[in-house]
């Protein structure tokens, strides 16, 4: 069954840090683009990072620059979001997604919603930063 599997989420407080997994079953993730979204309540999910098949290429929403990283691991089949100095604001429902198309671009990916649309999307993780 091809799918993909979010895990590490939970409860963070502000300032504190968590890291996500992606991990794909079925399929390998290595000829892909990949991309981290998230959803809040009551709004629209908007893409956070996005990383080329090399992993050479990144993007990053403005709100989570300098705060965020993302990296892949081939060799795991595994994608990582890691999460520093989070805020309140970072409370969401984390996703990740993959765009097989050949012509996908990070930013085209996480900003317009990739070439075609996502391949595959995982169920999700919730994040909740609070005291």
């Amino acid at each position: 069954q091809l799918q993909l599997v979010e895990s590490g989420g939970g409860l963070a407080q502000p300032g504190g840090s968590l890291r996500l997994s992606c991990a794909a079953s079925g399929f390998t993730l290595d000829y892909y683009t990949i991309g981290w979204f998230r959803q809040a309540p009551g709004k629209e999910r908007e893409g956070v990072s996005c990383v080329s098949s090399s992993g050479g290429s990144r993007w990053y929403a403005d709100s989570v620059k300098g705060r965020f990283t993302i990296s892949r691991d081939n060799a795991k089949n595994t994608v990582y979001l890691q999460m520093n100095s989070l805020k309140s604001e970072d409370t969401a429902v984390y996703y990740c997604a993959v765009d097989r198309n050949k012509f996908a671009t990070v930013q085209g990916m996480c900003v317009r919603g990739g070439v075609l649309g996502m391949d595959y999307w995982g169920k999700g993780t919730l994040v909740t930063v609070s005291s």
